[in-house]
């Protein structure tokens, strides 16, 4: 198990491969229980404060959503210690306010994955996590009172749709979702959220809108170009964010994040198998002794 070093996470999505103004760096190769993360986690201290950062995709954008090691990058961050995870994600908007270029942190998510392992617990153990508020709303408050002055609009609260892809929504769908009342639309919040929650991590997302989505026919259907051309212009933008959140986030967590499973775990604790209390037992240790 890697020496705990940092308490703060950043998993950056497509094109944030690094953190300007990072020092004494050390690239960490870990294997976990559930295989090995995305790629090597750099280590390093931020305004003098330890950050681990993990590039979602792999460098290069090796790795497509329904691919992704989740259960591995969570686990590995968890094993550094890490207590909050800032996620960067791209999104797709359904709203004409919320344009191209701008942010949004998100406060509710609707899950349309399918077949994507969502949760640390099988073998023989059965966690039932309460997941009504899947970003954690003091790390959020932090990230928007962060985004001020950043040069860009941010909106403090949305729904977010969580699609499979890696294919783009047909444009029925995208209206539909637009119907429901979502905001912005992405691939890999989920499973991460829910795997953030049950490690006890505290998890939250800036998305960066960079198209419309497929809803609106006036605009150019969605094309990766388009996509990678405004998440570029949001990149710096990201790590500015990212530079004044590190500096403000409390060591101390009066959140419930931090107490998730205390009445979650469901199955007696004698009859989960040893197996299963070993593989796990960076997560629910301290609930079994």
């Amino acid at each position: 198990m890697p020496q705990a070093k940092a308490k703060i996470g950043v998993i950056g999505g497509s094109g944030l491969y690094e953190i300007a103004g990072m020092t004494d760096i050390e690239e960490m190769n870990i294997t976990t229980p559930f295989g090995k993360p995305s790629d090597t986690i750099t280590f390093g201290k931020l305004e003098g404060v330890g950050v681990a950062f993990l590039p979602r995709h792999g460098k290069g954008h090796r790795i497509m959503p329904t691919e992704l090691p989740s259960r591995a990058n969570i686990y590995a961050l968890k094993s550094l210690g890490v207590e909050h995870i800032i996620a960067i994600n791209s999104a797709g908007s359904f709203k004409k306010e919320i344009k191209p270029g701008h942010l949004l942190i998100p406060d509710q998510l609707i899950d349309r994955t399918r077949g994507r392992v969502n949760t640390f617990f099988d073998e023989g153990i059965v966690v039932h996590i309460p997941f009504a508020e899947p970003f954690c709303p003091e790390l959020s408050q932090v990230l928007y009172e962060s985004t001020q002055g950043a040069g860009t609009t941010v909106h403090p609260r949305g729904t977010m749709v969580v699609m499979e892809g890696p294919a783009f929504s047909t444009r029925v769908e995208s209206q539909l979702y637009k119907a429901w009342g979502a905001d912005i639309i992405g691939m890999t919040a989920l499973p991460e959220a829910k795997l953030a929650r049950e490690a006890e991590i505290c998890y939250a997302l800036i998305g960066c809108v960079t198209d419309y989505d497929s809803w609106w026919e006036p605009g150019k259907p969605v094309a990766v170009e388009m996509i990678l051309e405004t998440m570029r212009k949001n990149i710096d933008i990201s790590k500015k964010i990212i530079r004044l959140a590190v500096s403000r986030i409390s060591g101390k967590r009066d959140c419930a994040c931090a107490r998730t499973l205390e009445t979650a775990i469901v199955t007696i604790p004698k009859l989960i198998p040893a197996t299963t209390k070993k593989k796990l037992s960076l997560v629910i240790g301290k609930y079994l002794k």
